[in-house]
């Protein structure tokens, strides 16, 4: 007889590949979900089973039910919706479509090129204070409005409101706005995201059963005017609404002579002083007001994040400087006897230019200057929009832009630049006036508004961008906003979004798409934890 051949026990394929898969799961677990090692309790089950289990019988069924604890313990761990839910203030809206890419990206989209092709002129994008393209946007706007639930109307300085009164109605209201208006040929997004990202947010609160259960108000506005195109005045829309319009506006005319009065009254509105006035809104009836807009700058883009949170918004002087000289004929006037008006305007932009490049100057201009810092003077900038030798070569006028956060700061480079234009107008023997065409003082952004808005973006910037550790950068804007305007009304807050280049004015102005995601998931997440 042969000897009997010893066989070993194999484990069965099926057993195997049971603990293998709940060994996976608990490792894929701890790694991706941040969980925490197995409770002390399960795992002193596993090894209990395996002690106490009589060596006479098979092991395998002790593997088993190990595998199946572990298994258990792996699956019922906290999921990624729970681990969101723990960061203060902030409540989770995933919703298993990916963050409602499909309103708060592709809907959102979609619309601000549909309003791209709403234009007065079919070679750019122009949409101008009340034209006929500004009336059809607005239709466009009303129709988005309601679609998110929101009540709506249209007031007697054609700005566009679409509100949703939540479960106090009595509350003071959120406003969320930004202006429908165009320069001319403009790009797709300065304006209407801001107003998009806003609605498209509504509507998923409206999809979730949340619209109504807002803790107060919250009412989005389309401005009809902020770029002053038309009529040469800026924020036409968030002025009246702020009540800082003067009536003596409806007398102010565009190029063609016809007045503001005119384009209200041909558009139905009844274009009265009385009319004006009632349009303010009572400061006690408003609790802030909010902006999203493109930052029109390159920093976003340099620093590769998508949102940025506005610190405050830049004062704004407009100068016109008028130089007069004397015509002398090109040949036969010797150089030390010219009173040439065009050199001396070099002369002025170029010592501009240095002044605000270098404004530790100022220390010459006296108690003008006292008690500045480096501080005082970020983000100052100067420039010339135009230069005109008209009429004639005896006489040239341009315009200057001077711009920065600290209004007193921003006073003493006007004195000290009028210094500079007495003297270089008197070395050259030729006359100078200066006109203040335009003064805006800087805005600061509400510490409140710009806390609660970093905490929104941040969340969404990790959702939408994959963002782990961000730090929202915080800017200050050089352009002025409607936002400028509110703050005569309530606290204002802003958030930038990139936009490619920093390009803005332009048909060139381009905003990524899941920027565009992300701009409206943080008014979400802003809406929901902070309203």
């Amino acid at each position: 007889m042969g000897v009997p051949i010893k066989t070993t026990r194999r484990f069965p394929p099926p057993f195997l590949i049971l603990v293998v898969s709940a060994a996976c799961c608990w490792q894929c677990a701890q790694k991706h979900e941040q969980q925490p090692a197995a409770p002390p309790a399960t795992m002193a089950a596993v090894g209990l089973l395996s002690k106490t289990w009589p060596s006479s019988r098979p092991r395998i069924l002790p593997a088993i039910l190990g595998a199946v604890l572990v298994l258990i313990f792996a699956m019922s761990g906290p999921s990624s919706s729970s681990t969101e839910s723990l960061i203060p203030g902030l409540e989770e809206v995933n919703e298993g479509n990916g963050f409602f890419v499909e309103i708060l990206r592709d809907e959102t989209v979609a619309r601000i090129q549909a309003l791209g092709k709403v234009s007065d002129d079919d070679g750019y994008l122009e949409r101008t204070f009340l034209s006929a393209a500004s009336v059809r946007a607005s239709n466009h706007i009303l129709d988005w409005m309601r679609d998110a639930g929101l009540r709506t109307w249209v007031d007697q300085m054609g700005n566009i409101h679409g509100r949703a009164e939540g479960a106090n109605p009595s509350s003071e209201a959120l406003l969320i706005g930004s202006h429908l208006d165009t320069v001319i040929d403009a790009g797709l997004y300065d304006g209407p995201l801001g107003i998009l990202s806003a609605i498209s947010a509504m509507k998923v609160l409206k999809m979730n059963g949340k619209l109504q259960k807002l803790q107060r108000p919250v009412e989005v506005v389309a401005f009809s005017d902020e770029e002053g195109v038309r009529f040469q005045s800026t924020f036409l829309g968030s002025s009246a609404i702020a009540g800082i319009l003067p009536v003596t506006a409806l007398q102010i005319s565009d190029k063609s002579g016809t007045t503001l009065q005119d384009v209200l009254k041909r558009n139905s509105f009844e274009a009265t002083e009385q009319s004006i006035i009632q349009l303010k809104y009572d400061p006690k009836s408003v609790w802030g007001y909010v902006e999203v807009h493109i930052e029109q700058g390159p920093v976003l883009e340099s620093l590769d994040y998508p949102l940025g949170i506005v610190k405050g918004i830049a004062g704004q002087t407009r100068l016109k400087v008028i130089v007069r000289g004397s015509q002398g004929h090109a040949g036969t006037v010797p150089m030390s006897m010219r009173q040439d008006p065009m050199s001396a305007s070099a002369e002025l932009i170029l010592s501009l230019e240095s002044l605000c490049k270098h404004p530790e100057k100022l220390s010459t201009c006296g108690k003008q200057c006292g008690g500045f810092t480096d501080e005082s003077f970020a983000g100052l900038v100067c420039t010339v929009g135009e230069i005109s030798p008209w009429p004639g070569a005896s006489n040239v006028h341009f315009t200057v832009d001077i711009r920065a956060m600290d209004d007193k700061a921003r006073e003493a480079v006007i004195f000290e630049f009028s210094k500079q234009i007495n003297e270089i107008c008197g070395r050259r023997s030729v006359l100078c006036n200066v006109e203040r065409k335009h003064n805006a003082e800087a805005v600061r952004c509400n510490t409140d508004l710009m806390l609660q808005l970093e905490s929104a973006s941040r969340s969404a910037m990790r959702q939408t961008h994959g963002l782990t550790q961000v730090q929202v950068p915080v800017l200050m804007s050089g352009a002025g906003h409607d936002a400028m305007a509110m703050t005569h009304l309530t606290k204002v807050g802003m958030l930038f979004v990139r936009c490619r280049g920093g390009v803005s004015h332009s048909p060139e102005e381009y905003v990524l798409d899941n920027d565009v995601w992300a701009a409206g998931l943080a008014i979400l997440k802003f809406l929901e934890s902070f309203v």
